[in-house]
Parts: C-alpha cells; structure tokens; sequence
C-alpha cells in the first residue's frame, strides 16, 4: 500500500531537537516532504550551522523514516532559514541564459527526451540561441539521439568550467559525455544534487536564450534538486494520449505547482491509432493548463533518433516536425507575450 504523506510526518514528529527538546514537526523544521515508490525526500530548514548538529539530525530522520514499512531510500537536504511561506531556499539564476524550461513526464516510456531533443532543435530553427541539459543522470540518451560521438568528452575552460559540446547548432551536457557509456551510475540523492548542480553552475553555457533541461521520468531527487538550485521560467510536461496520461500528468503538474514552478504546456507525444489521442489536452484542459498540441506517432522519429539525426533537424517538413514547430511557436509566443511590460 502507498505510503502518505501523514505517515511520513508522524514518523518525523519522533524526531527531537536535541537542543530544544521538542520534535521536528513541531518546532516547523520541516519545510518539505516528497515521496515516490520507496523513496522519501525531506527538506529540514535549520539555523544552527553546527555539522555535527545537522549530522546527528539527518540521521535521527533518515532511521526514523526507514523503519516505515516501504521506505528503501530517504534522502535529507538542509535549507537555510527564510521568510515564511518561502519554499526553497534563494535560488541563483545562471549568467548569460534567459530562460530555464523544465521538460517532464509524471513516468518513463512517453518520448520525454525525444520532445526535449526536438523542441530545442525547433527553437533553434526559430532563431534562438539554445542549449540542452540531460538531466536524466542514469539513462543520458541526449547524446545519441544528437549523434555525437561515444568518445567525444567536452574541454575545460581556463575558468574551470566544462564547455559543453555542440550538435546541429545547440550546446549539449549530459553524463553520457562525461563517463563511459557502459558504467553504471550507481548514486543516491545527495549525489544526483550534486551533478544536477555541476551541469547548472559549473558548465561555460555563455549567452542563451533558452535552456532545455531534459529531466528523468517522475519527481524524484533530480526534480526537486532542479527546482532548489535556479529560478525555472517553467515546465513543460510531456504525456501519452491514453485516459491513464491524466495520472500521469497530475503528478508533473502538482510536484511543479508546489514547488511554484509555472506549468508552460502540455505536449501529447505519439498521437494516433495504437495509443489513440486527446487525453494530453483532456489533461491540459482538467489542471487549467496550455495544450501545446499532438506529435503524431512516426516511425521516423526512433528511427532518427536511434540513428543521431532528429527529425526537426534533417526533415522539418515531416509532419511530426510540423508538430514541434507548433509547440515552439506557441511556447515561445506565450514567453514574449510574459515578458512584455504591462
């Protein structure tokens, strides 16, 4: 049975300051709590800068936690103290790039990276400056789906800093660069923060107007480490059209929501007679959302995909390319359309 988010914050409430003798929940150190399958996040906001103190209180939660039936991992995150109602602790905007835009998905298997890959192609196409992020840290298929080379690994900059490499006219970061590409990635929470962190602050992007950042499926840890670290412009949310993508979509649309993040559209990927079509602007249409249109399902598309040549980028009069020029277009409408003064 799925755990609640009750049943977390009872097991929380045995947790004591040891200063102040009273339980955590109480005293309103538990700024956040997320949950996924057999994974719990927890983010305590403290004001003692102690190590020892905040040592001793991870691991007073992290044993309390792990002994709710269900729980495998649990990951603890310290935030500085802020204004009430204040979410997260500040976040830092990357010089140089305008826009952040979270591309999501509430589970695996619905072309998430494909979208990523091809609305960053399309947004090239329209003449802007564009980067993307692979933000999926144990499955980083950027790389492949932009043909670059197994061994290519990018440079260091004389500021220290990775300077990404390019593909059909974006810059690209992703763990598929940076280690072999059979080794596996064998990290937990704090680690993924960490790399999350390293693509944002540590990678020379220089002057973009957009940056794609390709998250894994879900809301776990590279989610909420995205959110924490840089101010995101917003999220798209890409879905299958099945009556079940309104589940899916739920999720994306209320870890975003509560974490304040601005949900820019819905993108319905492989739109046609197997998967049928409409429950992505259902979805859209039931959490008040913009409805970026249908890609139909084409064959073309894993085919280019597989092969590293995207099919916005070598055939941009396909009709699935046509579809992601549309979400472009209307998401970089609705972007002007935000940044013109009232």
């Amino acid at each position: 049975m799925q755990m609640t988010r009750d049943e977390i914050l009872t097991a929380l409430k045995a947790v004591m300051d040891p200063e102040l003798k009273r339980d955590i929940v109480a005293l309103g150190m538990v700024r956040d709590v997320q949950f996924e399958g057999s994974k719990v996040f927890v983010q305590l906001e403290v004001t003692s800068p102690s190590a020892t103190f905040r040592e001793s209180l991870k691991k007073a939660v992290r044993d309390s936690l792990m002994s709710l039936k269900g729980v495998e991992d649990v990951t603890v995150q310290f935030a500085a103290a802020t204004k009430a109602g204040t979410p997260f602790a500040a976040k830092f905007p990357i010089p140089g790039i305008k826009h952040i835009i979270a591309v999501a998905s509430g589970k695996g298997g619905v072309g998430k990276t494909t979208a990523s890959v091809n609305l960053a192609l399309a947004f090239k196409n329209l003449g802007y400056r564009v980067g993307l992020m692979d933000g999926d840290i144990y499955g980083p298929n950027v790389p492949l789906m932009l043909g670059v080379s197994a061994d290519a690994r990018p440079q260091v900059s004389s500021e220290n800093k990775l300077i990404p490499l390019e593909a059909y006219g974006i810059k690209m970061i992703s763990m598929g660069v940076l280690v072999p590409a059979d080794q596996p990635m064998v990290w937990r929470g704090p680690m993924l923060h960490s790399a999350v962190t390293q693509f944002l602050q540590k990678v020379d992007w220089g002057e973009l107007d957009f940056l794609f950042v390709d998250l894994p499926p879900g809301t776990g840890d590279v989610q909420l480490s995205l959110v924490q670290t840089v101010p995101l412009t917003g999220a798209v949310i890409v879905t299958t059209p099945q009556e079940v993508a309104l589940m899916d979509v739920r999720k994306g649309v209320l870890m975003f929501r509560k974490t304040e993040v601005p949900i820019l559209g819905v993108v319905e990927n492989m739109s046609g007679e197997i998967f049928g079509k409409g429950g992505g602007e259902k979805a859209a249409a039931q959490f008040e959302v913009p409805f970026l249109g249908s890609v139909p399902l084409d064959p073309q598309v894993r085919i280019g995909g597989d092969a590293g040549k995207p099919v916005t980028a070598v055939d941009p009069d396909l009709e699935v390319s046509r579809a992601f020029r549309h979400a472009a277009d209307l998401l970089a409408g609705k972007l002007r359309k935000a940044e013109v003064p009232s």
